[in-house]
């Protein structure tokens, strides 16, 4: 189980940092994915940055709940921005969210240290 875990933490960092920092540096597609939105391009560098910041605490000894949950959360939006506005599939957005999910749910133990 340990090394699933790692497996699923190494996936989600490779995609979350590779999005994340397509959309700090202006890919073009990101660029006209934000513009769909309709929010702003400053929504864009927001969720970049969530992106990044959650790909690494995955990696941060007792801060891998906050990463994976903010992984998670963005991924929540991501398909309700899929599903409402985007298309064609959220497919992808979900699968990322059920893999941040499960490693909320593995290091949900550090939720009780950090508040004690």
């Amino acid at each position: 189980m340990k090394y699933a875990i790692l497996a699923i933490k190494a996936l989600l960092m490779l995609a979350f940092l590779a999005a994340g920092l397509s959309k700090l540096a202006g890919v073009e597609m990101m660029v006209a994915t934000f513009d769909a939105v309709g929010v702003g391009q400053w929504f864009r560098y927001v969720t970049g940055t969530i992106e990044v910041v959650g790909a690494v605490l995955l990696w941060v000894k007792g801060r891998e709940v906050y990463g994976a949950g903010l992984l998670t959360v963005t991924m929540v939006g991501a398909v309700i921005a899929h599903l409402a506005l985007l298309g064609p599939s959220a497919v992808p957005a979900l699968g990322l969210g059920l893999l941040s999910a499960i490693i909320v749910w593995t290091h949900k133990g550090d939720l009780k240290s950090a508040t004690a």
